[in-house]
């Protein structure tokens, strides 16, 4: 049986960085390769990898590769969001990486899920139609061949849900974290609520585009979900049979493998000194006959809320790798 190792880690903005700016990329660098090293993975979906220009030529994932130089996965290809017309976002781009061969990719972005319109309460001028409200990011769908590995087709969902960050509304910021009242605020955290609902609704839908063509694929919806296990996003798209109340549904629920990790290790992000899982590895039933455990590599995971906690301070990602093996 051959073992096959798939991960999910938020790099956290990598990105290059100006001479004089610290933490350098460099530095950063230096401390997260060893967890690349560590994860020994076939697979690896990143969160949060920004793009790179250079004079003439199209935006890359530069950082990426100086991150990976060195390792299992240096020169592996890279299967990215984009842009229309353009290489790869500027920002916080969704990559696959993989030595497996690609034989299918998409991205989605409210194309299974039309735009909620919303008038909003508390903008300034007031709106005088409902506005639409569309997600940031979208979700990455890769389909990979792992005959490699004895494992057939496997669907890869790589996703970045909205994070908690309520969204501006306008004329009711006096600055960047300063709200002018706190219904603006509770409003903010509403429409921001919509985006991650939207995206979770859309992951969703497509797990059963996938199933409804091929009710035994194989599929993996893993990433940044900034939702805990017990939150709706997270349950909406597992589907469990508890919520649907239809046994039929059985074989369309996703498992999250994180549950195999004792309950004491198990988080991802540290938070005014409380461990969240907000990262997450959810599989189809049929591939649970070939599961062999999960990790979380959180040892050193520190806490950037806590008064003094900078990115100089810390220039590691404030998300820790999952990490979940297989054997084909």
């Amino acid at each position: 049986m051959a073992e096959f190792r798939i991960a999910t880690f938020n790099v956290e903005n990598l990105d290059e960085t100006a001479p004089d700016e610290r933490p350098s990329l460099a530095e950063r660098v230096a401390l997260m390769k060893p967890q690349i090293v560590r994860l020994r993975a076939n697979v690896v979906c990143f969160q949060e990898v920004h793009g790179q220009e250079r004079p003439g030529k199209p935006r890359a994932l530069l950082a990426l590769e100086e991150l990976l130089a060195g390792t299992d996965l240096a020169g592996a290809p890279m299967t990215s969001t984009r842009p229309d017309g353009d290489a790869v976002y500027n920002e916080r781009n969704l990559v696959v990486v993989s030595h497996h061969p690609v034989l299918a990719h998409r991205q989605l972005r409210n194309d299974l899920v039309a735009r909620p319109r919303y008038t909003r309460l508390t903008a300034v001028p007031a709106d005088t139609a409902p506005v639409e409200i569309g997600v940031e990011r979208p979700v990455l769908h890769v389909e990979l061949d792992l005959a490699q590995v004895g494992g057939g087709r496997l669907h890869v969902v790589n996703v970045h849900l909205k994070s908690k960050i309520p969204t501006d509304i306008p004329g009711q910021k006096l600055d960047s974290y300063t709200w002018r009242s706190a219904d603006a605020w509770a409003e903010g955290t509403f429409i921001s609520s919509m985006k991650r609902m939207s995206q979770a609704l859309e992951v969703r839908r497509l797990v059963d585009q996938i199933l409804d063509a091929d009710p035994g694929a194989r599929i993996i919806v893993a990433g940044d979900f900034n939702a805990t296990p017990d939150e709706i996003p997270v349950l909406a798209i597992r589907g469990n049979v508890e919520d649907t109340g239809n046994p039929d549904l059985t074989n369309r629920v996703l498992v999250p493998v994180e549950h195999t990790v004792p309950a004491s290790s198990r988080y991802t992000l540290f938070h005014q000194g409380h461990g969240e899982m907000l990262d997450h590895m959810l599989v189809t039933r049929n591939l649970l006959a070939h599961y062999r455990g999960s990790e979380i590599h959180n040892e050193i995971l520190h806490d950037e809320s806590a008064a003094f906690g900078t990115d100089r301070k810390y220039p590691e990602s404030d998300h820790a790798p999952v990490v979940a093996t297989f054997a084909f």
